[in-house]
């Protein structure tokens, strides 16, 4: 079948990254006003922190159910069943696979979620055992329990409606969870206090469910001949012959699922460490390192929604047998990814007071709570190319629809370098010494992943590969500098970033412009030929304006 290219065309997919990017920074956006309500309400300290430990529920569901774990099992799956629907099955392997994974899903949520609910004193003691008073977390986890329900839900929409190239909806419901915990806040937080934010993850995962649930239903009950190809439909009129489909594996073994849960289990045990160690710290240490993580993650995010749009593509020319292709894919993805987060990683570091400020000191925020945030915000900086990396890679390994242990020892060696190291400096450093503990590890798991690409997921080339993020990365430390040594001369947060944000988006894309990167071909291609043409007819006015002049005078 590698004939066939199934790979929508380049347009489709420049649309649905841009839809895919608004909708993102959308939610990032909220995500930014949830913060500073949270901040604003109820500062850095004991209120928060008991939200946070409960918060931690709806952030692992978010990676095992909805980010990486349950879509890399799943875009998988269904791009292999909308391939097989393509080859003419007798029975359509879409519904097939729904009728087979969405009940167990759906059950094995529910009891989790039930689970968590009566064990939530002990969920709490284990996961912060330092809380002087755990009441108010283990109320708050009783709510966010809810979530591994509705969050499972919503995550198998998003990658059934990501595989049928439906990008609109799953990119959307971090816009309307955000929405639901700022309406809660502000409308139940002078009667219920923290709880309110609790509440609102509750009714912020039942929207996420609600917003796909309509695109998916249309997907699952249109007729399966519209994605069968005009050749095929040729041979079931008598037209030509139709090729007998060929036998194809299980769309999804539970070896799978095993592997992708795993990894995103170990994933996200570096922040479970992070509390773990934050807890035994003063109060407000977790919201400091909480609060400077999600402006952080701003970059990654915006950074790995590519990868998102791309991932069925990916699947799709691998169940077609098309590798090619697939490296061709994931290549540009890892350089464009990476000359994303790493400009946003400079912007972060340079301005990381001025933008703490603008975003939370007001209200129960103060700026003390500031100074420290930022402090913690540079340094967790330092792994966001780590993060982006792992998040891009470990794509690679599971679109192929087939079990692997690699990605989750690799995670576990990240894991075990986060805990080590934060062990030794937290002791020195404080929460400063969590956020290097936590860069350190995630590249080391960057680096692992690298190391075992090969014939069994995508064999890209590491050489080329890394060469090519190396010109990103000295641009990322020249502006830098110039941003840091720009913005710090100004005293106005707003004037400083106004300065210091500019300075280093145009130190960044001189240096890779002097360094030839690939990432910046579009960039030189389109942008570039257009300033030049600018200048140089201002240039042109201008002489001609002159020359008109000294004519009128003569």
């Amino acid at each position: 079948m590698p004939g066939r290219s199934s790979d929508p065309s380049n347009g489709f997919l420049a649309k649905a990254a841009l839809v895919t990017a608004l909708l993102t920074v959308a939610g990032s956006v909220l995500g930014l006003v949830r913060d500073q309500a949270l901040a604003r309400f109820f500062g850095a300290g004991p209120e928060t922190d008991a939200f946070l430990v409960a918060w931690t529920v709806p952030e692992l569901a978010t990676t095992l159910l909805i980010e990486d774990g349950l879509a890399f099992a799943l875009v998988p799956a269904f791009s292999m069943a909308l391939a097989r629907r393509a080859e003419g099955a007798v029975r359509d392997p879409v519904r097939t696979l729904v009728a087979a994974s969405l009940p167990r899903l759906m059950l094995g949520t529910a009891a989790v979620a039930l689970i968590l609910m009566a064990g939530a004193p002990m969920v709490v003691g284990v996961l912060a055992p330092g809380l002087p008073d755990p009441r108010l977390a283990v109320d708050c986890t009783l709510l966010t329990a809810t979530c591994v329900f509705t969050f499972g839900l919503a995550g198998y929409c998003s990658a059934a409606l990501r595989a049928h190239r439906r990008f609109v909806a799953p990119a959307a419901i971090y816009v309307f969870y955000n929405i639901g915990i700022i309406t809660a806040v502000f409308v139940l937080a002078p009667r219920y206090g923290v709880r309110s934010a609790a509440i609102g993850v509750a009714a912020g995962g039942v929207l996420m469910v609600l917003v796909q649930a309509p695109s998916l239903w249309r997907q699952l009950t249109r007729d399966p001949a519209a994605d069968v190809p005009r050749d095929a439909e040729k041979g079931a009129s008598g037209l030509a012959p139709t090729p007998a489909p060929t036998p194809a594996p299980a769309l999804m073994s539970s070896a799978l699922i095993a592997t992708v849960l795993l990894f995103a289990l170990c994933r996200q045990s570096q922040v479970l460490i992070e509390r773990f160690l934050a807890s035994s710290l003063p109060s407000g240490a977790i919201s400091h390192l909480n609060y400077a993580q999600k402006v952080a993650q701003v970059p990654m995010v915006l950074s790995l929604m590519l990868c998102t749009v791309t991932l069925p593509v990916v699947a799709r020319a691998l169940a077609e047998g098309d590798v090619k292709r697939a490296r061709s894919r994931v290549e540009r993805d890892l350089g464009l990814a990476g000359c994303m987060v790493l400009l946003g990683t400079a912007v972060v570091i340079a301005c990381a007071p001025q933008l703490i400020q603008l975003l939370f000191q007001r209200g129960a925020f103060t700026a003390r709570d500031t100074e420290a945030t930022a402090a913690v915000m540079r340094v967790y900086a330092l792994g966001l190319l780590g993060h982006t990396l792992v998040g891009a890679l470990v794509r690679s390994y599971f679109s192929a629809g087939r079990p692997t242990w690699f990605p989750p020892a690799a995670m576990a060696a990240g894991i075990a370098a986060t805990a080590g190291i934060g062990s030794w400096t937290v002791d020195l450093w404080g929460v400063r010494g969590i956020a290097l503990a936590n860069a350190a590890g995630i590249s080391v798991t960057a680096c692992v992943l690298l190391r075992g690409m090969g014939p069994r997921n995508v064999p890209i080339r590491v050489r080329e590969v890394l060469g090519e993020l190396a010109k990103p990365v000295a641009a990322a430390a020249c502006a830098t500098g110039a941003g840091w040594a720009l913005a710090s001369l100004v005293g106005s947060p707003l004037v400083a970033l106004a300065v210091g944000a500019p300075a280093v988006v145009v130190v960044f894309g001189l240096v890779l412009w002097a360094l030839k990167a690939r990432s910046f071909e579009p960039v030189r291609r389109t942008v570039m030929p257009k300033v030049s043409s600018a200048v140089t007819s201002a240039v042109t006015s201008a002489a001609s304006s002159a020359t008109r002049k000294r004519t009128h005078v003569r």
